[in-house]
């Protein structure tokens, strides 16, 4: 596949999908400023490099959440993978983190089951919860991702309400896509992409279908109807009690919040805030990392996502003191381009880039990286 770096993945994605399609995922709330920023600020923070090193031995592996993976990137957990690759999905995506030899984890909203993803990836995998109000629900997916062999728990705290995704409303999409005049012409102008998704299973949410038979309506309009707008940090802890196993909290933008999070005994703080398709104009990730890892990252592991599309970035997080990083749009752009073939071309970049980066610094471990290998903005180091 002659695509080169994430962005070619990118513009792969953008030619293969419908427009409201690739709108989902490219796009962010309100006027995308965060959007913006998680990405460029990564641009601001200057790499240092040592000479004259034994690099002849690269490894890039590490453990995050107890689970072992051959290179510091988990693949995000994004709500409905099908809608991107109908015939493969979140199975796709799942056999493509296994080959490589990552960390794959499964959206509360995917597409396929907790057993179906199991069969396709008997590798490390976690799951995520929302804060739902039917604590039945959560109780059950706690139990059926045990079963499955689902290794951590993912609690995503940082969507009390949907974003206001305004290319979705311009685009009139909905996930089941509704039909439109909009979405029609948008469908039928990519024909192979509607022979794909007519030839396959209905999409819904597998994992909680069961569970609420009555799901009606988009899923956004099912997410705000079940999210629990009561629930405290003091709710939290019976999810951790019960899951008994590694438990992160993905969402988190301040130091005072990580300490909770490490207070009530989860094991992982995972700053994001959803790629920007939530509070618009929150800071990019990157520049909340250090202040948090300064705070907690003695007492948990601290994982970071938002704008990763290069090696480079990924070497700028571990260096601020994140344990991993997460990819979200990057794999969902090679997932729309090629299904399996396209996730594992993005992996293969990211880590490719991630080994010659590490190269051309002087360190032949990703362990090597220190908090000298990178220069703050003068922004940044203020706001610490």
């Amino acid at each position: 596949m002659r695509a080169f770096n994430i962005a070619d993945l990118r513009k792969r994605a953008r030619a293969r999908l419908p427009r409201m399609v690739f709108d989902y995922i490219d796009g962010g709330a309100d006027d995308e400023c965060t959007l913006r920023a998680n990405t460029q600020r990564f641009r601001d923070y200057e790499l240092t490099w040592d000479v004259l090193r034994n690099i002849a031995a690269l490894s890039t592996a590490t453990t995050v959440l107890g689970s072992a993976t051959r290179l510091p990137f988990i693949i995000c957990p994004t709500a409905a993978s099908r809608l991107f690759d109908p015939r493969g999905g979140e199975r796709a995506v799942a056999r493509a983190a296994h080959a490589a030899g990552i960390i794959y984890s499964c959206s509360a909203l995917a597409t396929t089951s907790f057993e179906d993803i199991a069969a396709a990836n008997p590798g490390p995998k976690w799951f995520q919860l929302y804060a739902w109000k039917d604590r039945g629900i959560l109780r059950e997916m706690l139990t059926r991702a045990k079963a499955a062999g689902f290794t951590a728990a993912i609690l995503t705290v940082d969507v009390p309400v949907a974003g206001n995704r305004e290319r979705d409303l311009y685009n009139d999409f909905t996930i089941p896509p509704r039909v439109t005049a909009r979405t029609a012409l948008q469908a039928l102008a990519r024909p192979g992409y509607l022979y794909r998704l007519w030839s396959t299973p209905a999409l819904r949410p597998e994992i909680v279908h069961d569970a609420i038979p009555a799901i009606d309506g988009s899923l956004i309009e099912f997410l705000n109807s079940q999210l629990d707008h009561t629930m405290t940090w003091a709710d939290i802890i019976w999810m951790i009690d019960s899951w008994a196993g590694e438990f992160a909290i993905k969402g988190l933008s301040t130091v005072a919040d990580a300490r909770r999070c490490a207070d009530i005994g989860a094991t992982g703080v995972w700053i994001s805030n959803h790629g920007g398709r939530q509070l618009d104009t929150a800071p990019a990730t990157i520049d909340r990392l250090e202040p948090i890892v300064q705070a907690v990252g003695d007492r948990v592991q601290v994982i970071l996502d938002g704008g990763i599309r290069r090696g480079t970035d990924i070497i700028k997080a571990l260096a601020l003191g994140a344990r991993a990083v997460g990819i979200g749009r990057a794999y969902l752009y090679g997932l729309a381009a090629a299904g399996e073939a396209g996730v594992a071309r993005a992996i293969a970049l990211l880590g490719e880039e991630l080994r010659r980066d590490l190269a051309l610094m002087g360190y032949s471990d990703i362990k090597s990286i220190r908090r000298d290998s990178v220069i703050a903005p003068p922004e940044a180091r203020q706001k610490n």
